[in-house]
């Protein structure tokens, strides 16, 4: 850095070094050339103190003012050396009227400017609280000189200063999207990632709050991020201090949040193990085991998988109807918990491998009683001295922050989801969907949906994550259910949106879903009935295996008594997602007397004719598809119908 700045300063120095020398020379303005010395003297005194204390230059506002300060050098110098030619060349020169004027105006505020340069580089201790000001070069832009007096106080500055100069740049950030840019821009984040790892707490919050604020789009993220952000708060949320872990689990989801490229980095840094650890401390017993899934540590559906006493298949839907879902009383958190558990220590003590054969199960089983006392794998961060005895409103911002942390990060990114899915978030998820304070249940339910969101379109992750079978999916679909049959809640959306993503999952005995959201498509909300539509038409296309079980279930619920009149008045957001349910239950199941009694071919035919119906060109082809099937099956038995 020393030799950055002192390269910087080369050359302004040189420069006002010939401007003294050629004025002694001058034959002409000799008063406004002495002027123009004595400033520059002044000038090359400061340039050469700024070069013994170049070590301590912030280097930003050093690169900005010396090259503004060398052309107004290089401006004097060629003045003084006109007004030092003479005989014949002295005819031919000319110098503009109030050129020297001007150039001894502009060295005042170079002066101004490498002053307050060596001022604001000076710690506070130092300079006895001398306010600083604003140098000239700031007056089109103040702004400018308050970012850079902020960050030099972070460079060289108390940490209580430091402290006090991340929150004010923390307000700077939430007031304008672009002084967020100047900051980065400027060499703010270096500083600011230091003063989080080294700082006392009030200094680490605020300066985990800038990083959060500052990283409003996928640029200023990629810079932060290779700034070093991800190693600093991994290992914050490993040994920090609650109260700065929160802020750091929020500027997580900030950053995940505006560039999901940066996902990976976070998760390389063991960011998701141990946010997964912050969700489960005191949500679950003996949450330092719930790591996620390693050579050492098993996961639920390994061990439900061992359990089992047959090899069943992993076919996506069809499997649903071979082995129906069991019945199970919801609600009933702890039992789930300690069932799971149970299974985990019974069937795999601590340090079996993952993906063992039958034989190797068996043998596992019968050593139960001298093994599953042994050491457990504990997760990194899980027994952060002290954080049980925080308070409970710290606590639960915690994880409130660690969900909606997750939610960001995991949300399009097979791998991350994968990673949560096998540790014990979801059992995590379900228990404080039930049982959380309110921002813990939304960030649960956000989150939720992104995994499931990539469950629906990854067959791998949804069979492994959300077996029927499996404890922990049984019990976050049961709370999905609970949410969806209570209707007023903000979780209902989410939910709707996740038993959507998972409408391939169910078995065909598994209908308890269709009935409330049938219900909800007479919904007051036309974002709710929008919602509602969307999920059942995951489940009615003929994507889903069990479709036309699906359609019976909707028509038995008297689904398509709702969708005529949200197609005939219902808003466009409404009525689209209506009309793709219709055509699917006309088309799955058209010998339906339901279907003729409510008279849905002419409500086909008449779709057919609206013009914001039919802009899509595959929609036109399914309205086609499903009059024609209802016409041939319809017409042999119309009078019978009427």
């Amino acid at each position: 850095m020393a030799e950055i700045v002192k390269e910087i300063l080369a050359k302004p120095i040189q420069y006002a070094d010939e401007v003294i020398k050629l004025s002694d020379d001058v034959t002409s303005s000799r008063a406004d050339c002495m002027e123009i010395k004595a400033k520059t003297e002044k000038l090359a005194g400061l340039l050469r103190q700024a070069a013994r204390a170049s070590g301590d230059l912030y280097e930003r506002p050093t690169r900005r003012i010396m090259d503004d300060t060398e052309k107004v050098l290089e401006k004097a110098l060629t003045l003084v050396f006109k007004c030092r030619a003479n005989g014949v060349k002295r005819i031919f020169t000319i110098i503009p009227a109030g050129a020297l004027k001007r150039i001894s105006q502009q060295l005042e505020n170079s002066i101004g400017d490498v002053s307050w340069l060596l001022r604001v580089s000076t710690p506070a201790d130092d300079r006895d609280d001398e306010y600083l000001g604003l140098p000239p070069i700031a007056a089109n832009e103040p702004i400018l000189c308050l970012i850079w007096e902020q960050i030099a106080i972070l460079c060289s500055g108390s940490m209580e200063e430091r402290s006090d100069a991340a929150a004010s740049l923390v307000s700077l950030a939430r007031d304008n999207d672009r002084y967020g840019k100047l900051i980065i821009e400027e060499g703010g984040v270096v500083p600011l990632l230091k003063l989080a790892k080294e700082g006392r707490m009030e200094g680490q919050e605020n300066a985990a709050r800038a990083i959060g604020l500052l990283g409003r789009d996928p640029e200023s993220v990629e810079q932060i991020v290779n700034a070093g952000v991800c190693q600093v708060f991994a290992k914050i949320l490993k040994e920090g201090h609650m109260k700065v872990q929160l802020v750091v689990a929020w500027a997580v989801s900030e950053l995940a949040a505006h560039h999901r490229k940066c996902q990976d980095h976070f998760a390389q840094n063991n960011t998701i193990r141990l946010l997964v650890s912050h969700l489960a401390f005191e949500t679950i017993q003996e949450h330092s085991k719930y790591a996620i899934a390693s050579k050492q540590s098993m996961s639920i559906h390994t061990v439900v998988m061992a359990n089992s006493s047959t090899n069943r298949k992993e076919d996506d839907n069809r499997q649903y109807i071979m082995h129906p879902m069991g019945n199970e009383t919801p609600n009933q958190m702890q039992n789930v918990v300690t069932n799971t558990m149970s299974k985990k220590s019974s069937v795999f003590p601590s340090g079996t491998t993952q993906g063992k054969t039958s034989t190797t199960t068996t043998t596992t089983h019968k050593n139960t009683k001298t093994n599953q006392n042994k050491h457990h794998i504990a997760l990194p961060g899980g027994s952060i001295k002290g954080r049980e005895f925080e308070d409970p409103a710290t606590k639960a911002e915690m994880k409130a922050m660690a969900a909606r942390a997750l939610r960001y990060l995991c949300a399009g990114n097979v791998n991350i989801c994968r990673s949560i899915t096998e540790s014990r978030a979801l059992l995590c998820f379900a228990v404080l969907l039930e049982k959380g304070p309110e921002e813990v249940q939304y960030n649960s339910a956000m989150a939720l949906m992104e995994i499931t969101a990539v469950a629906e379109q990854d067959a791998e992750l949804r069979r492994s994550a959300f077996k029927p079978t499996a404890p922990a999916a049984k019990a976050v679909i049961d709370q999905f259910l609970r949410i969806i049959t209570k209707e007023d809640s903000e979780l209902l959306i989410p939910s709707i949106r996740a038993i959507g993503n998972l409408a391939r999952t169910f078995r065909a005995t598994e209908t308890r879903f269709i009935g409330p959201l049938v219900k909800l498509l007479d919904d007051r909300e036309p974002e709710v009935t929008c919602e509602a539509a969307i999920a059942l038409n995951k489940f009615a296309s003929p994507e889903n295996f069990l479709h036309v079980n699906h359609c019976k279930s909707i028509i038995s619920h008297e689904g398509t008594k709702h969708l005529i009149p949200l197609i005939y008045f219902g808003e466009q957001m409404v009525q689209i997602p209506s009309f793709v349910l219709l055509c699917y239950i006309a088309l799955n199941v058209p010998d339906s007397e339901v279907l003729a009694q409510e008279d849905v071919l002419i409500v086909l035919e008449w779709a057919t004719k609206q013009a914001n119906l039919m802009q899509d060109k595959e929609l036109g082809t399914l309205v086609y598809e499903a009059k024609n099937r209802l016409e041939l099956y319809q017409s042999r038995g119309s009078k019978g119908y009427h």
